[in-house]
């Protein structure tokens, strides 16, 4: 039993490394030390990562009862807005959180170190006589008093904290701009041509939902600064607000101001910043967001590591942005089926990113402690959890949007067409859940080129089953060729640890 309370094998009895993906297999769901450690960051992280696409699912279910044609255009509109701020937020937020995790381990590890030294400089004196050591008590319990609530309230100086925050404000704003000025040939990209109905209420989404940008890439980048720190509660509950007002606002500016689809964008975009707002109160209490210098900022290694994360997300979007193009092809009917099941899909799949986050935070924080012990068996323990979870929600999925899916929409023809759909959308959740643990147990070991180049060689075979399916299947052929997109992920994570190569070269020793 190691210092933290895990299960600790000796390395010659995993000396296959493919083999750790088994280790303490029959604790996966054990509420052991690690356990309860990963469970305190996974569980409040996951339902802070599903609000935004639940969020986005109030959307679809208030303007499916408009029109399919809304709902349609509405849906476009999402997939383009997601898709593009993902390749600001993604690396932006993995990255925070494994260098605030380090940094936040360094920093208490130094602090220790100096208050072990201070101790060791100054001694009690064991010679004292009972009476000046009795004299002494109060004196000393007074001073501890008055350190005690400065120690406790002490801000942290974490230099990532604040360029994270500098990125996130000129990303949003650069997304603003992008996606307020090239509204139409970006959905003209996505299969919403000139004369298409779906045009002109896409564009008034988009336009205003992009005004949303800036509060949005703000509020992610503090996520990850919380999240580096292991607390995933505070996010939790800034996003439970931003989405409770959401849902308050969707039936006010949609129905009683009758402003359709732009009143679903205006209150998305409210409850946006009011989730900044909070985080930005919160975390100013715990962080000096004010470096003493520039030169205290890390430009330099957020570019270097952010270009790498930028490509791979890029890489991952590709696919998917490119399954919405396709399937907006065969018309408002299969698009509006195709919106509802992805947002099923990728809500129920980011359950999983909670596993991730809690992963990322503790290997983090187990590398810069030199404690590969812990760091292998929370990246075991993480991805046997997202396999197991990935089965139930697989369960859950089949039956609830089976029998569900009139809550979407009560066209015929788009719930027959989601009918289709289910058996993808529920049958790739094991896959999809070790696939995205996968991401947060590489970027814990700080893994990013890797991940970034592995994407790249995913996203390319992906793309040409995509076009080749969709001619052959239309709307099954782009599911099969999504599904085969989650399981070459899931291989490229399998194959990195399981082959102890790279920052898991200790495995083989």
């Amino acid at each position: 039993m190691g210092e933290d309370g895990i299960a600790i094998s000796t390395h010659s009895r995993w000396n296959f490394p493919i083999l750790v993906f088994f280790k303490d297999a029959r604790r996966a769901l054990g509420l052991d030390p690690l356990g309860r450690e990963i469970l305190s960051i996974a569980v409040p992280a996951a339902m802070a990562l599903a609000a935004d696409p639940v969020a986005s699912l109030i959307d679809t279910v208030f303007i499916g009862h408009i029109g399919p044609v809304e709902i349609a255009a509405v849906g476009v509109s999402i997939a383009l807005f997601n898709q593009i701020s993902k390749v600001a937020i993604f690396p932006l937020v993995s990255i925070t959180t494994s260098f605030v995790a380090e940094e936040e381990t360094i920093e208490r590890i130094n602090n220790n170190e100096i208050e072990n030294a201070n101790m060791k400089k100054d001694p009690i004196n064991k010679d004292q006589s009972r009476d000046e050591t009795t004299l002494d008590i109060p004196q000393l319990e007074n001073s501890k008093n008055d350190e005690a609530p400065k120690i406790k309230n002490a801000k942290r100086n974490i230099p990532s904290a604040s360029t994270a925050l500098l990125f996130g404000l000129v990303l949003g704003v650069i997304l603003t701009l992008v996606l307020a000025f090239l509204a139409k040939p970006l959905l003209g990209l996505m299969g919403v041509k000139s004369g298409s109905p779906m045009l002109k209420p896409a564009m008034k989404y988009l336009t205003l939902r992009s005004l949303g940008a800036p509060a949005v890439l703000l509020s992610l980048a503090m996520q990850g600064v919380f999240r580096g720190f292991k607390d995933t509660k505070t996010p939790l509950y800034a996003t439970v607000a931003g989405d409770a007002a959401n849902i308050i606002l969707d039936p006010i500016f949609i129905f009683v101001c009758k402003l359709g689809v732009s009143g679903a964008a205006i209150a998305h975009v409210l409850s946006q910043y009011l989730i900044a707002l909070i985080l930005l109160v919160k975390l100013t209490q715990k962080v000096n967001l004010l470096p003493p210098s520039t030169k205290a900022l890390q430009f330099s290694r957020f570019l270097k590591n952010g270009s790498l994360l930028l490509f791979k997300v890029v890489a991952a979007t590709i696919p998917v942005t490119l399954a919405a193009s396709l399937a907006a092809r065969l018309g408002a009917t299969s698009m509006a089926a195709f919106q509802i099941c992805l947002q099923v899909w990728l809500t129920s799949s980011l359950i999983s990113d909670g596993l991730a986050v809690a992963g990322q935070a503790i290997i983090a924080s187990s590398f810069a402690e030199k404690n590969y012990e812990k760091a292998t068996a929370a990246a075991s323990r993480v991805l046997q959890m997202g396999f197991v979870m990935g089965l139930g929600v697989a369960l859950f999925i089949g039956l609830g949007l089976e029998f569900g899916s009139v809550v979407f929409t009560k066209d015929i023809n788009v719930m027959h067409m989601i009918s289709v759909g289910v058996p993808f959308v529920a049958g790739t959740q094991p896959i999809n859940s070790i696939a995205f643990v996968f991401d947060g147990v590489n970027f814990g070991a700080s893994d990013f080129a890797y991940s970034a180049y592995s994407m790249i060689l995913v996203s390319f075979g992906t793309i040409g089953s995509l076009f080749g399916l969709y001619k052959v299947g239309g709307f099954v052929g782009i599911w099969i060729a999504l599904s085969i997109f989650m399981g070459l992920r899931a291989i490229a994570g399998i194959w990195r640890m399981g082959t102890g190569t790279g920052p898991w070269s200790f495995l083989r020793k």
